[in-house]
């Protein structure tokens, strides 16, 4: 099995039949839906997303529903 570059980041798990643009934007929102956001509760970074459209704050304990990929 093939493995990952620098360049595909998460995306080198599709091959090249995928194509570069949509490749691209799949780095993007994956890289951006894993880092912790703020809590619009106690407004601390703690926030991970748990499934679609479901996040969890680390610090307060509350689950709420919200966007798919990240908070805005």
């Amino acid at each position: 099995m093939a493995t990952k570059s620098k360049k595909t980041k998460a995306s080198g798990r599709f091959g090249a039949k995928h194509g570069k643009k949509a490749r691209d934007k799949l780095v993007k929102v994956e890289d951006k839906q894993r880092i912790k956001q703020t809590c619009p509760f106690c407004k601390r970074d703690g926030v991970k997303r748990t499934a679609k459209g479901i996040w969890e704050c680390k610090r307060c304990e509350k689950k709420f529903a919200s966007n798919t990929y990240y908070l805005e």
